[in-house]
């Protein structure tokens, strides 16, 4: 399911796109965002988005969300924090193009979101959605994220990944790093790190070009 916050570029050329995990990610992983005063946006979330947005690379979320399916807090609170970090970002001179999420779960206790999808990570239905409402290129794009999911979501969807420390990554990472197949394309400690990373990652690329 999806929240706009900026329209797509339909009839333009295909581009490349950020894709960026929530919690771990751009705000604090404390397990379930059950309340609204739970979300707490990491320091330097503003300045990577806004740096994104300057590249003009469309900065993306998609984020699983089984909570709302297992009964823990109803999907309006999703739509309720997505809106809060746009206004968080909004202050910080930043903004995320389009919210993605998932609010399914094969073992749902609400019965309306244990049906198969295609959208839980690390299937690509997000990824895939996002493509073609923005007219994204996913094989130029980048997945950021701090878990195994995450990456294969980015390998499934011909993305490159990028493992954060925060959140789960550090754990995953010095863990878990043998079952990471294939590895990650990128480590970084932050998603500021990230950012700067595929933005010099991207000038190379453009340079050589």
């Amino acid at each position: 399911m999806a929240m706009g916050e900026r329209g797509g570029e339909s009839g333009q050329g295909k581009r490349p796109a950020v894709f960026l995990d929530r919690d771990g990610t751009i705000s604090e992983e404390v397990g379930y965002v059950n309340h609204i005063d739970r979300l707490q946006l990491f320091p330097w979330t503003a300045e990577a988005i806004r740096k994104l947005n300057h590249a003009g690379l469309p900065a993306v979320v998609v984020t699983n969300q089984s909570g709302v399916g297992r009964g823990y807090f109803p999907e309006e609170l999703v739509r309720q924090t997505h809106e809060r970090i746009a206004r968080e970002l909004a202050a910080g001179g930043a903004h995320i193009d389009r919210f993605y999420y998932c609010p399914h779960h094969p073992e749902s206790r609400v019965a309306a979101y244990r049906a198969p999808c295609r959208c839980r990570k690390p299937l690509t239905g997000m990824l895939d959605d996002a493509a073609r409402e923005l007219g994204l290129d996913l094989g130029a794009s980048y997945l950021v994220g701090d878990s195994l999911r995450d990456m294969q979501t980015a390998a499934n969807g011909g993305a490159r990944s990028v493992l954060v420390m925060t959140g789960y990554g550090r754990g995953n990472y010095e863990y878990h790093r043998g079952s990471l197949a294939p590895p990650p394309g990128l480590i970084a400690e932050n998603l500021l790190d990230a950012v700067e990373k595929i933005l010099n990652e991207a000038g190379r690329r453009a340079a050589a070009r």
